[in-house]
């Protein structure tokens, strides 16, 4: 891989910066996030432009890119304070499978809108009672006739108040075996008995949180995505990509932390002196420069090798990169807080409202422990320990 971006990509990089700084963390994102309310205007002003839809194929309207292309985008909003979270399942996840394994009408129905945002997509597969265990999920669906009909709940489901349509990890029986496989369906957010109700979260985000219910949803023949036989595979293609663009969007965030620190570390003066003369202050912000670029390192890893179609190589780095970004982020961002001190406790920095959503990375779209158990069993060769 070359550690030198081509023309077209630090084109990209600017003009996705350019967008961001107009919808900014102070001035846009934290009233929105306050009020629990969706990027609605950036997001469609960035999927006009072309931004969300890199990845997806020039034939359907995208940019015909790749998932570095995406976490690229990713990071310069997030750079500005202003990731968006939905680009982590709409375009990534959602996008990624229908493009790989849908039927030609699925690719026509649901691609085009997924490339300009004009259609958002979520992503379920987290429940209840399953957590990390995504092999033991109960939702099921099972043949009546033509159709499919699922049943089941799902929980910590992002933005299905912002979505037309849900892509829902369920099971379907094998005739064979009388086990139960993994299948995917792409379920519209209007489906009838299809029920979602807001989680009430102490974190300060655009994005809400939702448990679905899925009590009997009657869905048509071709809302399977692919074959019922591959699905596991399938899950596994979006998986990858989720965790690069999580590690994008961490370390865009760890890069705006660092950024408003060494901005007022130049201007806030003590004894005549700026803050940021003083190695107290600089050589943590230097250590935390450093541990942003090496997550940024293994996340452009991660989505290099994807893209190369590099799969097993891929999913190490990806679980890397997450690991690392998510890390990184976080220290960031409390050590901005810390040079501000006092005033970064207060909104007009909006520093400590950043704290809930950077500490998300830490347990979700997967939590750290498992990524150690994964570096542990398939890096390093240990023993599996669950």
């Amino acid at each position: 891989m070359s550690f030198i971006e081509t023309d077209e990509q630090k084109e990209l990089r600017a003009s996705v910066a350019k967008l961001a700084q107009r919808y900014n963390h102070v001035d846009y994102v934290l009233p929105k996030a306050r009020a629990h309310e969706p990027l609605t205007e950036l997001w469609n002003e960035a999927g006009q432009l072309g931004f969300l839809g890199v990845n997806i194929p020039e034939e359907y309207g995208g940019g015909g890119a790749g998932i570095y292309e995406l976490a690229l985008v990713q990071e310069e909003l997030a750079a500005q304070g202003a990731g968006l979270l939905l680009v982590v399942v709409s375009p990534a996840i959602c996008g990624t499978i229908i493009t790989k394994y849908g039927t030609a009408e699925q690719k026509q129905r649901w691609l085009p809108g997924l490339a300009d945002a004009t259609t958002t997509m979520v992503f379920a597969i987290t429940e209840p009672d399953a957590g990390s265990n995504s092999h033991h999920i109960t939702t099921t669906a099972r043949r009546d006739g033509a159709d499919w009909v699922l049943q089941g709940q799902k929980v910590f489901i992002s933005g299905v108040d912002q979505a037309d349509a849900v892509l829902v990890v369920a099971r379907t029986e094998d005739s064979r075996t009388g086990k139960l496989k993994p299948a995917l369906f792409i379920v519209p957010t209007d489906a009838p008995n299809f029920v979602a109700q807001p989680m009430e979260m102490d974190i300060i985000a655009p994005d809400r949180q939702f448990t679905l219910f899925l009590d009997d949803v009657r869905l048509p023949a071709d809302a399977l995505v692919g074959e019922e036989d591959a699905a596991l595979m399938q899950l596994f293609s979006g998986l990858n990509p989720e965790r690069i663009l999580g590690a994008a969007l961490a370390t865009g965030m760890g890069r705006y932390a660092l950024d408003r620190a060494v901005q007022y570390a130049n201007e806030r003066q003590v004894w005549k002196t700026p803050i940021g003369a003083h190695q107290g202050i600089a050589h943590p912000l230097a250590q935390h420069k450093i541990e942003v670029e090496l997550a940024k390192v293994m996340m452009q890893k991660a989505a290099t090798l994807y893209d190369a179609g590099k799969d097993m190589e891929a999913a190490e780095a990806a679980n890397m990169a997450k690991y690392a970004a998510a890390e990184a982020s976080i220290a960031a961002l409390d050590r901005a807080i810390q040079t501000h001190g006092g005033s970064g406790l207060t909104s007009e920095h909006g520093l400590a409202a950043m704290l809930g959503a950077a500490r998300i990375a830490r347990v979700a779209p997967v939590s750290r422990e498992m990524i150690l158990n994964y570096v542990a069993q398939h890096s390093l060769g240990l023993p599996k320990s669950y």
